[in-house]
């Protein structure tokens, strides 16, 4: 099998050829067809997130440690399967889901491998992922059909689709009246549009410092934008919901984000941080209480989700954002425009 690798980080990623694995017991070999490649990935391929005021987490704390192969955005064809591997056959297209538990804690077996605390297994985090040619799934329970769906936005679905879905539930109830903030329309921004819209949120303003890709957000749905590089930036927001700004989904999860995002709502509203950008929050406790306001992170998502996601996508009740299908041999040129902001919407993977 081929896979490109972090041999070093923040350095080219390497072709390496090596032993196709065997699937054993309840495994499942996927031969990838479509990776998408994640803004997440950029940090792990740097090796550390930033959390603010000097201070780094590094990713070898958690497993990643070169080399590994990088990719949790997979779509691909069965090609082998374990003798215990049941309910599925060789040559069915599928999305892996990548956010893989222990499978054996409380959490895992509620539902929830995406917040596994016993040792998780994410693929491209953990275990070898997608930017390779093969990847062993431990079991077929892990994989969704997507027929119908085109393969390049179905390996997106995996981590943007879902991410996005996971934070839009978290949104407190919405009146006729209330309006929800996008913050950040690169690829993430722009899907969660399109899924705010599947679940009927009709009341989107889409948030970007990026003339480009706010008209991307108005085309995929969003009524209203912003640029977010307005002095009074807040104070604009408000506005344009009227005084009614019910949740901020935030994408980037930066100071200037969290600070527009909290600023900005109306009491009683919520924001919801995906973004890993980087930086640390500060911000007076008391307006927590007074403004009866919440802050909730949300990482990835569960299977279920997904699957509900999924369900969406063959429905075409969501709309792809613009996507481009490159060689995964230009892996190390779509990082590197992916880190310079040159992307709109998505690049995946062609292997």
């Amino acid at each position: 099998m081929i896979s490109y690798q972090v041999i070093e980080h923040g350095k080219p990623l390497q072709k390496v050829m090596q032993e196709t694995p065997k699937p054993a017991g309840t495994e499942v070999l996927v031969r990838i067809t479509r990776s998408g490649v994640c803004h997440s990935d950029l940090h792990i391929w740097d090796g550390y997130f930033d959390l603010g005021g000097g201070k780094r987490f590094y990713v070898k704390d958690r497993g990643c440690v070169p080399p590994f192969t990088m990719g949790h955005e997979p779509f691909g064809v069965i090609e082998k399967l374990g003798s215990r591997a049941k309910g599925v056959k060789a040559g069915q297209k599928s999305i892996v889901f990548p956010w893989i538990g222990c499978g054996k804690c409380p959490v895992c077996k509620s539902g929830q491998d995406n917040y596994c605390v016993s040792g998780p297994r994410f693929l491209g985090v953990h275990r070898p992922g997608a930017y390779a040619s093969h990847v062993l799934v431990p079991d077929p329970k892990y994989l969704v059909d997507a027929t119908g769906v085109d393969e390049a936005f179905a390996a997106t679905l995996a981590c943007s689709g879902l991410t996005t879905y996971s934070a839009a539930a978290k949104l407190p109830e919405l009146g006729p009246k209330d309006w929800v903030a996008v913050i950040g329309c690169g690829g993430l921004g722009l899907i969660c549009i399109s899924v705010l819209r599947a679940k009927g949120v009709k009341n989107v303003i889409a948030c970007d410092v990026d003339a480009v890709k706010l008209e991307a957000a108005k085309k995929l749905g969003a009524r209203l934008t912003l640029d977010a590089r307005a002095p009074d930036a807040v104070q604009k927001l408000q506005g344009l919901a009227m005084g009614s700004l019910a949740g901020a989904i935030d994408l980037v999860g930066m100071p200037a984000t969290a600070a527009l995002g909290l600023g900005a709502l109306r009491k009683g509203g919520r924001y919801v941080l995906c973004g890993l950008f980087g930086g640390e929050l500060v911000h007076p406790l008391p307006p927590f209480a007074q403004r009866a306001i919440g802050l909730v992170g949300s990482y990835v998502g569960n299977l279920q989700e997904l699957k509900e996601v999924v369900a969406l996508a063959k429905k075409k009740k969501l709309k792809a954002p613009p996507m481009s299908v490159r060689p995964a041999a230009e892996v190390a040129q779509v990082l590197e425009e992916l880190k310079a902001g040159k992307v709109l919407g998505r690049t995946v993977l062609a292997l």
